[in-house]
């Protein structure tokens, strides 16, 4: 759940997963920020994927890296021209019909064992464990129960199933080939959860995502720098830190971000959490002397001065020559 400044609550688990909106700012790559979706080169390929279901994102993310970016192209021109797609034998179409006639996931490999060849779920999972590890003798063995079955071990085989013996070697040549790259779906899947939620913060709920965004990086002041590029580019306004309404991270304060107290140079953690707890059971702090007063414990002379030099202690009478 987050609490924004209106006092709705969001539970994340419960969001439109089929949302246009979200998946169009996917699509346009401004996806700065949104989990698995950072980089230039996916950002790319987002922009040619254009993703309109989560089964989409899943499948992008499973196609972005080595070896399997091979079959991206395939994977574009099977989403744009589904009517070009052939199935070898019928069954395939029911498995590979979301990935757009590509083997994509290690479940699909699965699938394709079963289905055509009457393996159980246990050898089917064997027989993607030969296959992801590269283990040739093993698969080798396996094209002979794919194709041919194997009685003593309950293996009917593709040929016992109605499949020709070269149309079943050939749908074994092509799994092997995308069986060493196959990502594991469950796994991706979550990614894409996480890829959907984040970009869903971002389009409907910008300022409270980016304050979120840039305070979980706040120990990082290049990504900081980076991140409050990308708050202009999306025209959010970026406020000075202020030690009367800022808390330890960056906060949404009107619609804007209010930087965090703790970018600030040189001042601890428990320094700032004891401001911020004083002036909330205390109220506004009213001058420096009232500052310094009410914080005598963890200030020290640098952290007053770093307040003052980064414009936190600005709220206060007096400009910054004369506090220091």
């Amino acid at each position: 759940f987050i609490k924004q400044e209106t006092g709705v609550d969001i539970d994340i688990d419960h969001i439109d997963y089929d949302d246009k909106k979200v998946f169009e700012l996917i699509t346009s790559g401004k996806t700065e920020g949104i989990f698995q979706l950072e980089s230039s080169g996916i950002k790319n390929f987002m922009k040619e994927l254009k993703p309109q279901s989560l089964e989409d994102v899943i499948a992008g993310i499973s196609l972005y890296r080595p070896g399997p970016m091979d079959f991206i192209p395939n994977y574009i021109n099977g989403k744009e021209h589904p009517e070009k797609i052939t199935y070898d034998v019928p069954e395939l179409q029911e498995i590979l019909e979301p990935t757009y006639g590509c083997i994509v996931y290690q479940e699909q490999v699965m699938q394709i064992v079963r289905n055509l060849a009457g393996y159980t779920l246990g050898r089917s999972d064997l027989v993607r464990r030969a296959m992801s590890k590269k283990k040739a003798a093993v698969m080798e063995k396996e094209r002979q129960n794919f194709v041919y079955g194997n009685e003593a071990e309950g293996v009917p085989g593709c040929i016992a199933n109605g499949i020709d013996e070269a149309t079943a070697n050939k749908i074994y040549d092509e799994m092997i080939d995308f069986a060493k790259y196959a990502f594991n779906k469950s796994h991706a899947a979550a990614y894409a959860v996480v890829s959907y939620q984040t970009a869903y913060l971002k389009y409907y709920y910008p300022v409270e995502f980016m304050a979120a965004l840039m305070t979980s990086v706040i120990d990082f002041p290049t990504k900081v720098a980076e991140y409050f590029l990308v708050c202009r580019q999306m025209g959010i306004k970026i406020l000075p830190p202020d030690i009367n309404c800022g808390m330890y991270g960056f906060s949404v304060d009107n619609g804007a971000i209010r930087y965090g107290l703790s970018a600030i140079k040189s001042v601890g953690r428990p320094v700032i959490e004891s401001l911020v707890s004083e002036r909330q059971q205390n109220g506004l702090y009213r001058s420096l002397k009232d500052f310094m007063e009410r914080n005598t414990q963890q200030m020290n002379k640098r952290a007053v001065e770093n307040f003052i030099k980064a414009g936190a202690l600005d709220c206060l009478e007096g400009n910054r020559r004369q506090k220091m």
